[in-house]
């Protein structure tokens, strides 16, 4: 009885983990370098299905802009509506509400002999006001992405409706598997950064599950087994 309970829970665990990580998560393989190094090109990586209204400051996020490209991008988040951004302060930094922010996950190309940036967050300059409604996108290779700053000419200054975008990269899943971080450089601004997904959850639920499938299938033949054990020993005894 122990046994079919114990594979029955596990049944359970295991596919309502996958299923709910199907319905919450989709797939995404990245085609370019412009998000390296939290990003390489050929990455798959596990975006969480949000609608634009959730979307903070920090995240990585993937969205479709016709003036940009017929195909899904991924960019990170630096400004949401009503954010003044500008590049760059005296310390070579991304300026965030008259801010320097610090950016640990962007590629840094050159270092002085201090050990700090020697060359600044965005080869070109810019000073944007974010319309409500619309972000501001960058990606961590700032010297390789065409991303915002590629369109400052055009209506909303390279900013894209919050609508455009379709998930929030919560994980790299093929071929290194890590999750990805939210910046904590955003965290002190009003609305902070994103609460982390549930794939660690859904994760455990699926091991869980496994695990206890695998051990309640093995509990009867182990019993029985040491069953027939003591048997024969009382028997011997005898």
């Amino acid at each position: 009885m122990l046994s079919g309970i114990a594979v029955a829970i596990g049944f359970v665990l295991f596919l309502g983990g996958f299923v709910w990580g199907a319905v919450v998560y989709q797939p995404y393989t990245v085609p370019t370098d412009s998000m390296v190094p939290t990003v390489q090109p050929g990455d798959r990586v596990l975006a969480q299905r949000i609608d634009g209204g959730e979307v903070r400051r920090g995240d990585v996020v993937i969205f479709k802009d016709e003036q940009w490209s017929d195909s899904p991008m991924v960019k990170r988040v630096v400004g949401i509506g009503g954010d003044t951004v500008k590049c760059c302060g005296a310390g070579g930094r991304l300026v965030l509400n008259g801010k320097e922010l610090d950016e640990p996950y962007i590629e840094v190309a050159k270092l002085d002999l201090e050990g700090a940036p020697e060359v600044p967050a965005s080869g070109t300059s810019f000073e944007v006001t974010v319309p409500e409604g619309n972000l501001f996108l960058l990606g961590d290779r700032r010297g390789a992405s065409l991303d915002s700053r590629a369109h400052l000419t055009e209506a909303g200054q390279g900013t894209v409706a919050r609508s455009a975008v379709t998930g929030r990269v919560d994980a790299l899943a093929w071929p290194s598997m890590s999750m990805v971080e939210r910046p904590k450089a955003y965290a002190a601004l009003p609305g902070g950064i994103s609460a982390a997904g549930p794939l660690p959850l859904q994760v455990a639920a699926v091991v869980v599950g496994a695990a206890l499938v695998v051990l309640g299938a093995a509990y009867g033949p182990v019993v029985r087994v040491l069953g027939r054990g003591r048997r024969r020993e009382r028997a011997d005894v005898g």
